[in-house]
């Protein structure tokens, strides 16, 4: 930032992904989700600076990778589209303008799965219907598209070549329940034969739908990383922040969390949650280690009425 100041959009995340696994990462805009998808990619700006490792470990013959020292040779030449795939969160700012969905289809198809041109013309209508892009509208340009006919035209797009990690960066923003259900269920199949999914979302729904793990991020940090089940159903969350977003969805108590989350660049001491928290003592002056799942020094006690 200006005058030399650092601020860290993600601080200490470590998880790993199995394949056939889907791992949702939630919490509220800001919180420092996309940034993380992007260090794995390769796609931050040019300023930023990741430490750490992340490791994408080989399939089919393949070495693995360490996707943050990776040169950008590599990551475009054998990691983006072919060991990982993106669904953007801004799909229309990665279309491309000046060419039709059909030929923007066609060409991924051509590059990840090597279809002969006799063939193109079935497979691109079948990586359409597969993410319910209405083949009578393939031969429209991005801007001619809602935002939701440019979220399932990425989605068509990521979908090609069945890469083994997919990266879904709000994969169902503009679409209406029946679509939102339809995407993810087949976010879901793709998982289920064999690849991994790093699914990004404010749909708590849609998380429950096809996660078996759920990460939550506040401030930078994940502060719960727990099995789907035990947090959508019982015992639920364990961290006040997480049990307050679920509280917050209109079929559960529609409660919002009190306040707004801090500027990254100006954290409070200790707990970053601590201002909003009603459990907040002088214990959480300190911060408190990721142990067990949870960083939080009240995770143990007994929620409160």
């Amino acid at each position: 930032m200006r005058g030399g100041r650092h601020i860290a959009a993600v601080t200490g995340a470590s998880f790993d992904l199995a394949a056939g696994e889907c791992l949702a990462l939630v919490g509220e805009s800001g919180c420092g989700k996309s940034v993380l998808a992007s260090a794995l990619l390769g796609l931050l700006p040019g300023n930023a600076q990741t430490a750490g490792s992340a490791v994408i470990e080989g399939t089919g013959g393949t070495d693995a990778v360490d996707l943050l020292t990776a040169s950008e040779r590599t990551l475009a030449r054998t990691v983006r589209g072919r060991r990982i795939g993106l669904i953007p969160q801004s799909p229309a700012a990665h279309l491309t303008p000046v060419r039709t969905i059909r030929a923007q289809l066609a060409e991924t198809l051509r590059a990840l799965d090597r279809t002969p041109r006799s063939a193109l013309p079935a497979a691109v209508t079948a990586a359409a219907d597969r993410a319910a892009f209405p083949t009578g509208l393939l031969d429209r340009y991005p801007h001619e598209l809602s935002g939701g006919l440019a979220q399932r035209a990425a989605t068509a797009l990521a979908l090609v070549g069945d890469a083994p990690l997919l990266l879904a960066d709000e994969p169902t923003t503009g679409l209406d329940r029946d679509l939102v259900h339809r995407t993810a269920d087949e976010l879901r199949r793709h998982t289920d034969d064999g690849r991994a999914l790093l699914t990004i979302t404010h749909d708590l729904a849609a998380a429950e739908r096809i996660a078996d793990r759920v990460a939550v991020m506040y401030a930078g940090r994940i502060v719960e990383l727990t099995d789907a089940a035990a947090f959508f159903g019982a015992p639920g969350p364990r961290h006040p922040y997480a049990r307050g977003l679920l509280a917050a969805l209109p079929e559960r108590d529609f409660r919002p969390i009190p306040g707004l989350p801090p500027e990254l660049g100006d954290l409070p001491t200790g707990c970053a949650f601590a201002p909003r928290c009603p459990r907040a003592t002088d214990r959480c002056a300190t911060a408190p280690d990721f142990a067990d799942g949870v960083a939080c020094h009240h995770a143990e006690e007994p929620a409160r009425a």
